[in-house]
């Protein structure tokens, strides 16, 4: 299922009434900025098309709550209501439909239900404690599909009744088991254990001859032997084969660090286990496995044909680490990071996006493709499955020196049950491509911009994409015809978050945005044309403040990378922004896009940019390389070095102030969260004398202790890449310190844990470092979500800025509090 994009991804809800009559004019300040975003108004989520395609269903946040309630707004008229629980429980849900387009199906509250089109008939298929998921109909039409977990379920349409799929058990069948030596002497010696096993045998043989016959009957247990553990499971739409992924049994991740929640309901501190640090252990390698559920039979579907499989993209750094282990006397551990014979892989859980993740079956069940990534992240298959020979069939390998994308990696079959579609990012941006069997791949678009969320039309005759092809910054949909021809631009509004196709293929739902405005619904023709405004809920406390419109500029490189995307926020007239100080803002995340034309992230902080242009200062913000949207090259430009190419684009960014603005070079801040932290503090230590003062929130300071699902992909392994960690830490730069920081962290943040800004704190204690301090606020994650921190980290900040950004003031500057 392909993963929604959100507008904001903020918790906002309802206007105070008082706050709702504040005049537009009235100065900004930091009080209303970081309050609670009741005020703001609530963004349009989740839409989906009601299953005659008359209305649309959308979610908004409850005012004052973190409960989201569902309106359904009819498409003629452009009425919407919120919907009573009584009406929630009589709402379509997200629907499929069968290949006639006469029934659709969809899940509601966790449960199945079924609608026949031409009369409204709706049945309620399941009514458990269970979750069920991922409907679809059977490739004949007469079942509906459905998994709860890795439990697939067909349910006969004719006779309303369901049954499992297979009821597959990971063990020996203890059937099976033949007696040894000593169980033949008994059975030799001893009649009444004789009559006993005859007895079993004839009631077993009976009762297998019974199920043969009796359709009526659920399936008997198919023991796939001892293999490992359940990882997942798919069911072919033809309901005969089922494929298997597994992993080892018991395989344990590493040790977890624990956080302290020190303010608790009990009054106890409270320990809670994070997640590993990289290269601790590997994820667990995964494997396949091919069921014929008709003949009860299954057989491993191998890994070893993949091309490359067994080559060490690594090879160099394996070595060099190798050799320097040897050299310090460390045999045991220069063995353990020898390369194994074959890499191993894992599969993409289609349970851990509801389906369509790493398994995608045609319509008819005779084909199958499967994406399988290294864990050593440099290589992706998508491969299909020859069933008669039970084996694996590459269908297309992409492979990066860096590392394989964590975007980019939907695939499926065209209407014609025989013909792959994928995106691939081998050209060095994210395209579409088909592949018709025993031909070559074909590229349905091309050219230097990046499409994604690809959606084929029920008719199977269009693609709906996401795309930038006009400019880095601006998205909209697109469309082209399946079998290749014109990609076409089919909206306008430069900030589209998300669309959905209606169930006919003629209209879209559209979620788009802008800077100061909220993610909203519209509809429009497929094929074009002028859409019609179906919300507004931006509420006008926030809508009719004369908010300043970010200026998108080219910053050119002085370092090879071309331009650098930005968004500026000066006063009205130029003119006035010469010789102001400047401060730069760094978004986080590393592989994120903040220059769009779109509702931002970073709400807060662009509020805050208008306050600080109030105050006298210009600000930068700025899509560094490793920023998502502009293509392969720009997002690996950070492999095992980051903070280096990013630094670069920062200081072009003050250059380009300096020059275009008057900026006085010695007057500019920097501050930024989570990577935006990582970079300010790498700022300011490789830079030193470059920023008058930098804030860095919830930042990474050694990247040896963060995660391996993200860290491994851009500086491998500490065991085998040293020098990629070190290279990359601000931790290892901390005697470079001589300009103004100040750290801020949430004490029970389980993503980038506060041991890394104590960590640097106490490195600069050591190294008797001036001008430092550290924030700490017991009741916030990474994301902080509390008003009260938000104001308390934000006036820190504004003071940081104004002591050390500022003109200097005569008397030295007190420390920030």
């Amino acid at each position: 299922m392909r993963r929604m994009l959100l507008a904001g991804l903020v918790a906002l809800a309802t206007t105070p009434a008082a706050m709702a009559q504040a005049p537009a004019t009235a100065s900004l300040d930091l009080e209303t900025i970081m309050a609670n975003p009741e005020w703001i108004g609530a963004a349009v989520e989740s839409p989906y098309w009601s299953v005659d395609g008359h209305s649309l269903y959308y979610s908004l946040k409850r005012d004052g709550s973190k409960v989201r309630d569902l309106y359904r707004v009819d498409v003629a008229s452009g009425q919407s209501v919120k919907l009573t629980p009584e009406a929630v429980a009589q709402a379509d849900g997200p629907a499929v439909f069968d290949r006639n387009h006469r029934q659709a199906a969809y899940i509601r509250h966790g449960d199945v239900f079924l609608m026949e089109l031409a009369t409204g008939r709706r049945v309620q298929v399941t009514r458990t404690p269970e979750t069920e998921s991922a409907p679809r109909f059977s490739a004949d039409g007469r079942g509906l599909q459905y998994r709860a977990g890795n439990q697939w379920f067909v349910y006969d349409i004719a006779s309303g009744v369901a049954a499992p799929a297979a009821l597959l058990q990971l063990a020996d069948d203890p059937q099976a088991k033949q007696p040894d030596a000593l169980g033949e002497d008994q059975l030799r010696l001893f009649s009444t254990l004789r009559k006993i096993k005859a007895d079993k045998d004839a009631q077993r043989t009976n009762d297998d001859a019974l199920a043969a016959v009796d359709p009526g009957r659920a399936p008997k247990t198919l023991y796939l032997g001892d293999i490992g553990e359940l990882v997942d499971t798919e069911l072919s739409p033809d309901g005969r084969w089922m494929l298997v992924v597994t992993q080892p049994k018991g395989y344990k991740a590493g040790k977890a660090p624990e956080v302290t929640h020190y303010v608790t309901d009990s009054g106890y501190s409270e320990q809670q286990a994070t997640r590993t640090y990289v290269g601790r252990k590997d994820p667990a390698p995964q494997s396949l496995l091919l069921v014929d559920l008709q003949s009860r039979k299954s057989w491993p579907l191998k890994t070893d044909s993949l091309p490359g499989i067994k080559d060490d993209p690594l090879k160099d750094l394996r070595a060099k680490a190798i050799a320097a282990l040897q050299k310090a006397g460390k045999g045991d551990d220069a063995k353990a990071l020898k390369a194994p014979e074959q890499r191993a892989v894992r599969i993409i859980s289609n349970a851990d996006d509801g389906g369509g993740g790493g398994i995608a079956w045609s319509e008819d069940g005779q084909n199958v493709a499967i994406q399988l990534r290294a864990i050593d992240n440099k290589d992706r298959w998508i491969a299909s499955v020859d069933f008669d020979k039970h084996a694996l069939l590459n269908q297309h390998r992409l492979t990066d020196n860096a590392w394989i994308n964590w975007n980019f990696n939907d695939f499926g079959w065209l209407k014609d049950n025989r013909t792959l579609w994928y995106l691939s990012e081998e050209t060095g941006w994210s395209q579409l491509y088909s592949k018709a069997p025993g031909s070559k791949a074909k590229a349905l678009t091309s050219g230097k911009f990046e499409v994604s969320h690809p959606a084929l039309s029920e008719d199977g005759q269009w693609f709906y994409l996401r795309g930038n092809q006009t400019a880095p910054y601006s998205y909209d949909v697109y469309r082209l015809p399946a079998t290749g021809g014109e990609l076409s631009r089919v909206t306008q509004y430069q900030g589209m978050d998300d669309f959905v196709l209606s169930p006919d293929g003629k209209q879209l739902g559209v979620l788009h945005s802008a800077p100061y405005v909220l993610s909203q619904l519209a509809v429009q023709d497929a094929a074009g044309g002028t859409p019609r405004e179906l919300t507004n809920t931006t509420k006008s406390a926030f809508s009719s403040r004369a908010w300043i419109a970010p200026q998108i500029v080219g910053v050119p490189s002085a370092h090879g990378a071309g331009t650098i995307w930005a968004k500026y926020y000066g006063p009205a007239d130029p003119a006035a922004a010469a010789s102001r100080p400047a401060v730069i803002f760094v978004h986080g995340a590393g592989y994120l896009q903040n220059v769009t034309l779109g509702w931002s992230n970073y709400f807060r902080e662009q509020m805050f940019h208008n306050l600080l242009v109030q105050q006298g200062y210009v600000v930068l913000d700025m899509d560094y390389r490793a920023s998502e949207g502009y293509g392969r090259d720009w997002r690996t430009a950070i492999y095992r070095r980051m903070g280096h190419p990013e630094l670069e684009d920062l200081l072009d960014g003050k250059a380009w102030l300096v020059k275009n603005h008057g900026v006085d070079p010695k007057r500019v801040g920097m501050y930024g969260g989570s990577y935006g932290g990582f970079m300010t503090i790498m700022a300011l230590l490789r830079a030193p004398g470059e920023f008058a003062a930098g804030s860095a929130l919830r930042p990474v300071t050694d990247w040896a202790t963060y995660n391996h699902e993200y860290t491994s992909n851009i500086l491998n392994d500490p065991q085998l890449d040293p020098e990629a960690f070190t290279t990359s830490s601000p931790i290892e730069y901390a005697d470079k310190l001589q300009d103004a920081l100040l750290i801020q962290h949430g004490l029970i943040d389980d993503n980038v844990l506060a041991s890394d800004s104590i960590r640097l704190y106490q490195r600069f204690i050591e190294l008797h470092k001036k001008n430092f301090w550290m924030s700490l606020y017991p009741m916030e994650r990474h994301g902080f979500v509390h008003p009260d921190s938000w104001y308390d980290e934000y006036r820190r900040i504004d003071e940081l800025f104004e002591t050390y950004v500022k003109p200097a003031r005569q008397a030295a500057p007190a420390a920030t509090q």
